[in-house]
């Protein structure tokens, strides 16, 4: 994902930043508690296709 696109969105729910998570190949809101998948390069930015994140995934 281009770094300069990562800088630019922001989590549809919390407006906050957002982390890559190469692994994964999610976006990483923190804040919201949801990973937002990159699909075939794009990320899919909508509440309804995140996963809620476990608190050992945000290391709590």
């Amino acid at each position: 994902m281009d770094t300069k696109l990562l800088e630019l969105l922001v989590c549809p729910v919390t407006k906050g930043p957002l982390e890559l998570d190469r692994a994964r190949n999610e976006l990483v809101s923190r804040s919201a508690r949801l990973a937002y998948p990159i699909r075939d390069g794009i990320p899919l930015m909508l509440e309804e296709e995140a996963r809620v994140l476990t608190d050992a995934e945000l290391g709590l």
